[in-house]
């Protein structure tokens, strides 16, 4: 949920959403040991068993070809040298950061050169958190947070929520990509709804003005695009970011002119690639299982 305080000098931008400044205070004291970490981080190598987590756990990853997943991997590889990540008070598992890596690359996937150079931390919380990170509060709604000012380089995420937003890939959720996606529209300087480093500033307008009318469609229940899209416009990026990644073939059927949209901001015709992957769902899986493609690793639409 988004909440909007306003009227304080000392307020900072949050993933959409003004924030006192004092949250800081508790930030701090929650997270202080962790900033102050300054030992060499220790090289990764990659581990053979980390293919099959991925296989299993990223449908992204699974309709890649052998070539383009050697690529996923290394490039996951490269985000875990370059981005910490915590679990509560300790360095999170392999697991944990393969998913959040997987969170990171899957918008940019057209982008080889993309480094977010606007993350430097990313904590994994138990559940849902409030806006003093707390979690099991009645106001314990939020599932992930990213911001400007005392937030800078920093995300924040309910790890059972990253974790179900890859375990179902059909509910147009996730929450992964949806933090990373206010990221890469935060990387011209500015938190706006429109992604300037992945298209050029010319296609706003259009994309703002077909954003306006999926908005008030949404906002009269003429749609079946998540709600929350509605709330504003740099929220409605993300949602109908997670639309396209996770039902590319729903988005475009139903809403043609926004998949197209954000098939030239991704450079990614995601619905092509799932219909070509169907059309091979009777031939033996590439896996190796020896099973009927349509009866191991087919991903359901």
């Amino acid at each position: 949920m988004s909440s909007e305080k306003l009227g304080y000098t000392a307020a900072f931008y949050v993933s959409g959403r003004l924030v006192l400044g004092s949250l800081w205070q508790t930030l701090k004291d929650a997270f202080l040991h962790f900033l102050k970490l300054k030992s060499p981080k220790p090289h990764i190598q990659w581990q053979t068993e980390w293919q099959a987590f991925l296989h299993d756990h990223v449908e992204f990853y699974r309709q890649l070809s052998e070539e383009d997943r050697q690529r996923f991997e290394q490039r996951a590889l490269l985000f875990m040298h370059t981005t910490e990540v915590f679990n509560g008070d300790e360095p999170a598992s392999f697991e944990d950061r393969l998913l959040v890596a997987a969170s990171a690359i899957i918008p940019v996937w057209s982008f080889p050169q993309w480094h977010y150079f606007n993350l430097k931390t990313v904590y994994l919380l138990p559940a849902a958190f409030n806006d003093d990170f707390q979690c099991g509060q009645k106001d314990s709604l939020y599932t992930g947070m990213v911001g400007t000012g005392p937030m800078a380089g920093k995300m924040a995420l309910s790890r059972p929520a990253l974790y179900q937003g890859f375990r179902n890939p059909n509910d147009k959720r996730n929450v992964g990509i949806h933090e990373f996606v206010h990221l890469i529209d935060m990387a011209d300087g500015d938190m706006d709804g429109f992604p300037e480093r992945l298209q050029p500033y010319r296609f706003a307008i259009p994309w703002f003005e077909l954003a306006e009318k999926k908005m008030k469609a949404i906002e009269k229940g003429r749609s079946n695009i998540d709600p929350y899209g509605a709330s504003n416009k740099l929220e409605f990026f993300c949602v109908a970011s997670e639309y396209f990644f996770e039902r590319p073939q729903m988005l475009a059927k139903k809403h043609p002119k926004l998949y197209e949209a954000l098939e030239e901001i991704y450079q990614q015709d995601r619905a092509a690639i799932v219909a070509d992957i169907k059309k091979r769902e009777k031939e033996l899986c590439p896996c190796g299982s020896g099973k009927p493609y349509r009866e191991c690793c087919l991903p359901r639409d």
